[in-house]
């Protein structure tokens, strides 16, 4: 017993150290989302925290909207290093990163699922000429990704521009979705997310856009008559990290980091596949009366012609920054054709 005891006690020892090492190194970060952790953004955060967490000793603290304030707070919070993780939609980049809003331009990003996925997983302009802008505001971009096709809400049928006139219809706050629903007819009304539920329900506003898992899960359609897809866009979002904080890490870290986005991008992708039949389904069983529009490709001509002219809108507020990108993104969606 006393020959042994020594060993023993060394062993616990080293036992003791090598934990202590590891508790040193472990790190609580926090992941904020502009969305519920049941919608599109809440599944990729917890798919990230989960692998993450299964392969190191680092915890991921997940933060709902609205826990840390509206988009503009929390992206102040993230550039400030308060948050290690953000996860915001161009919509409300916008005016911090100009050329961001390409995502926003109407009639560019393609209808075809398997042509958008490839796009987002191989595209120059997001992987290789947005990292350094998103870095000037001390930001990482980790990865950009889908949340489906954006519908319209509003409270009467629409077929054309002119039938949008005098209708308020609420944008996030990006000079060129404001742009984009003047030149659809309607008057655009930038609204903090929080504020949007209560104006369509007082008739401060008449419409609003989002994917329609969002229609569904915040309960929009109560507040709508009608939903309408006029394939104008699909909703973006981006994942950052502040810069200073990822630059930081070891290269371990990085690397799982990486590890991590790379799985979550890939099942929020296939989580997705049938996620908007799913939530018109719940939709329609909840308010049988709310109308679901589609309209043909002559309906869509109008708004189609319409939208040229939010493409000269973008290259006057971006330069030629902006014309540099909508040119890369252009050759990054033919090869993405067929794909």
């Amino acid at each position: 017993m006393s020959k042994t005891l020594p060993r023993l006690t060394t062993t616990l020892s080293l036992a003791a150290l090598a934990l202590a090492s590891a508790q040193a190194g472990a790190a609580n970060w926090k992941y904020a989302i502009e969305e519920s952790l049941s919608e599109v953004q809440g599944v990729y955060a917890t798919k990230f925290k989960e692998v993450i967490e299964a392969n190191s000793d680092h915890k991921v603290q997940i933060y709902p909207f609205g826990t840390l304030g509206e988009s503009v707070d929390v992206m102040e919070q993230a550039q400030a290093g308060l948050l290690q993780f953000v996860d915001q939609s161009p919509g409300f980049t916008g005016s911090l990163i100009p050329e961001a809003q390409v995502f926003l331009m109407p009639y560019v990003i393609p209808e075809q699922q398997s042509e958008i996925n490839y796009f987002f997983k191989n595209s120059k302009v997001i992987h290789e000429h947005f990292p350094k802008l998103y870095a000037d505001k001390g930001l990482e971009l980790l990865s950009m990704f889908p949340e489906g096709r954006v519908h319209i809400t509003t409270q009467a049928p629409f077929s054309s521009p002119a039938d949008l006139g005098g209708v308020k219809v609420r944008v996030m706050t990006s000079p060129l979705l404001v742009e984009t629903y003047k030149a659809f007819g309607a008057v655009p009304t930038p609204l903090p997310w929080g504020e949007v539920f209560g104006a369509l329900q007082t008739g401060m506003i008449q419409g609003q856009e989002n994917p329609m898992f969002y229609i569904e899960s915040n309960k929009l359609y109560e507040v709508s008559a009608v939903i309408t897809d006029i394939g104008h866009n699909i909703f973006t979002t981006a994942v950052m990290a502040n810069k200073d904080f990822y630059d930081g890490l070891s290269d371990a870290d990085q690397a799982l980091v990486q590890q991590a986005i790379a799985e979550a991008t890939d099942y929020i992708l296939d989580y997705q596949q049938g996620l908007e039949a799913e939530s018109m389904a719940k939709i329609q069983a909840a308010k049988p009366e709310v109308r679901f529009v589609s309209l043909p490709e002559d309906q869509r001509v109008a708004f189609r012609e319409a939208s040229a002219a939010v493409k000269a809108k973008f290259v006057e507020m971006t330069g030629d920054s902006g014309q540099a990108i909508l040119a890369q993104m252009e050759a990054d969606l033919q090869d993405a054709k067929g794909k």
